[in-house]
């Protein structure tokens, strides 16, 4: 199952510089495992914001929800989740 999700990142203003870059590299790390194993799909950045959206393909809104709030920045998200399906009208045969 497919799903959109927007991710907001707000960091705590009195976070150390030492243990940000500590929790983003934890986070790069797990953020590139799940794309290797296939089920983080897209990453993208948004222009300008400490925001990403992202395509996850997973079997079920509850594998979905392990899996973010595993994600070591999950306690400083806001998160937008939106399932997928296929539109009819799309050209392609497989989820590109």
């Amino acid at each position: 199952m497919l799903f959109h999700v927007r991710m907001d990142v707000s960091l705590p203003h009195g976070m150390s510089e030492a243990e940000a870059e500590v929790l983003k590299r934890v986070e790069r790390e797990k953020a590139q495992a799940l794309q290797a194993e296939g089920k983080w799909r897209h990453l993208w950045r948004i222009v300008g914001q400490y925001s990403n959206v992202s395509v996850f393909d997973v079997e079920n809104a509850e594998e979905l929800h392990q899996l973010l709030t595993g994600l070591p920045l999950f306690p400083y998200m806001t998160i937008q989740v939106m399932p997928l399906c296929r539109h009819p009208s799309s050209i392609h045969a497989d989820d590109r």
